[in-house]
Protein backbone atom coordinates (compact mmCIF):
# COMPACT_ATOMS: atom_id res chain seq x y z
CA UNK A 1 0.00 0.00 0.00
CA UNK A 2 1.02 3.62 -0.47
CA UNK A 3 3.08 4.91 2.43
CA UNK A 4 4.55 8.37 2.90
CA UNK A 5 6.63 9.04 5.99
CA UNK A 6 7.81 12.54 6.86
CA UNK A 7 10.73 13.38 9.12
CA UNK A 8 12.94 16.31 10.04
CA UNK A 9 10.57 18.63 11.85
CA UNK A 10 11.45 20.38 15.08
CA UNK A 11 11.92 23.66 16.90
CA UNK A 12 14.05 26.32 15.25
CA UNK A 13 14.71 29.98 15.89
CA UNK A 14 13.56 32.67 13.44
CA UNK A 15 16.07 32.95 10.62
CA UNK A 16 17.12 29.35 11.03
CA UNK A 17 16.95 26.38 8.67
CA UNK A 18 15.41 22.92 8.60
CA UNK A 19 15.30 20.09 6.10
CA UNK A 20 12.17 17.95 5.89
CA UNK A 21 12.22 14.55 4.22
CA UNK A 22 9.51 12.26 2.86
CA UNK A 23 10.19 8.58 2.26
CA UNK A 24 7.81 6.86 -0.15
CA UNK A 25 6.91 3.20 -0.69
CA UNK A 26 4.17 1.08 -2.20
CA UNK A 27 3.97 2.79 -5.60
CA UNK A 28 6.06 3.79 -8.60
CA UNK A 29 7.57 6.94 -7.11
CA UNK A 30 8.90 8.35 -10.39
CA UNK A 31 5.42 8.31 -11.94
CA UNK A 32 3.88 10.85 -9.57
CA UNK A 33 4.20 14.48 -8.65
CA UNK A 34 4.98 15.11 -5.02
CA UNK A 35 3.94 17.94 -2.76
CA UNK A 36 4.49 19.60 0.57
CA UNK A 37 1.48 21.13 2.27
CA UNK A 38 1.20 22.68 5.70
CA UNK A 39 -1.55 23.33 8.18
CA UNK A 40 -1.42 25.74 11.10
CA UNK A 41 -3.90 25.52 13.98
CA UNK A 42 -7.26 26.92 12.97
CA UNK A 43 -6.28 27.25 9.33
CA UNK A 44 -6.85 25.23 6.19
CA UNK A 45 -4.15 23.01 4.75
CA UNK A 46 -2.25 24.97 2.11
CA UNK A 47 0.19 24.15 -0.64
CA UNK A 48 3.84 24.93 0.12
CA UNK A 49 5.63 23.40 -2.87
CA UNK A 50 5.17 20.83 -5.62
CA UNK A 51 7.56 18.97 -7.88
CA UNK A 52 6.77 17.05 -11.05
CA UNK A 53 7.40 13.33 -11.44
CA UNK A 54 10.86 13.75 -12.99
CA UNK A 55 11.72 16.92 -11.12
CA UNK A 56 11.67 19.26 -14.09
CA UNK A 57 8.84 21.45 -12.84
CA UNK A 58 8.51 23.01 -9.40
CA UNK A 59 5.88 25.29 -7.95
CA UNK A 60 5.97 27.32 -4.72
CA UNK A 61 3.56 29.31 -2.62
CA UNK A 62 4.36 33.02 -2.82
CA UNK A 63 5.01 33.06 0.92
CA UNK A 64 7.98 30.67 0.63
CA UNK A 65 9.49 31.60 -2.74
CA UNK A 66 13.20 32.26 -2.45
CA UNK A 67 13.37 30.62 1.00
CA UNK A 68 12.25 27.02 0.43
CA UNK A 69 13.50 24.49 -2.12
CA UNK A 70 11.77 21.23 -3.02
CA UNK A 71 13.88 18.39 -4.40
CA UNK A 72 13.41 14.72 -5.11
CA UNK A 73 15.58 11.67 -5.62
CA UNK A 74 13.70 9.08 -7.65
CA UNK A 75 16.43 6.51 -7.15
CA UNK A 76 16.06 6.73 -3.37
CA UNK A 77 12.29 7.32 -3.47
CA UNK A 78 12.60 10.42 -1.34
CA UNK A 79 11.55 14.02 -1.49
CA UNK A 80 12.88 16.86 0.63
CA UNK A 81 12.06 20.44 1.51
CA UNK A 82 14.96 22.72 2.33
CA UNK A 83 13.65 25.58 4.46
CA UNK A 84 15.79 28.65 5.06
CA UNK A 85 15.18 32.04 6.67
CA UNK A 86 12.34 30.55 8.66
CA UNK A 87 9.71 32.85 10.13
CA UNK A 88 7.26 32.35 13.00
CA UNK A 89 4.46 32.24 10.42
CA UNK A 90 6.02 29.10 8.96
CA UNK A 91 4.98 27.25 12.12
CA UNK A 92 2.67 24.40 11.10
CA UNK A 93 2.36 20.69 10.61
CA UNK A 94 3.95 19.82 7.28
CA UNK A 95 2.54 17.02 5.14
CA UNK A 96 3.95 15.10 2.21
CA UNK A 97 1.39 14.28 -0.47
CA UNK A 98 1.28 12.31 -3.71
CA UNK A 99 -0.62 13.60 -6.72
CA UNK A 100 -0.96 12.81 -10.41
CA UNK A 101 0.27 16.26 -11.41
CA UNK A 102 1.77 19.47 -10.07
CA UNK A 103 -1.56 21.33 -10.17
CA UNK A 104 -3.61 18.46 -8.77
CA UNK A 105 -4.42 18.02 -5.10
CA UNK A 106 -2.84 14.96 -3.48
CA UNK A 107 -4.89 11.86 -2.81
CA UNK A 108 -2.40 10.25 -0.44
CA UNK A 109 -0.84 11.90 2.58
CA UNK A 110 1.78 11.21 5.19
CA UNK A 111 1.15 11.63 8.89
CA UNK A 112 2.83 15.02 9.08
CA UNK A 113 5.78 16.51 10.93
CA UNK A 114 5.65 19.56 13.18
CA UNK A 115 7.73 22.64 12.48
CA UNK A 116 7.83 25.33 15.15
CA UNK A 117 9.66 28.60 14.55
CA UNK A 118 10.09 30.47 17.79
CA UNK A 119 12.72 32.25 19.87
Amino acid sequence: QVQLVESGGGLVQPGGSLRLSCAASGFTFSAYAMNWYRQAPGKERELVASISSLGGVTKYADSVKGRFTIIRDNGKRTMSLEMNSLKPEDTASYYCGRSSGVDIKPNYWGQGTQVTVSS
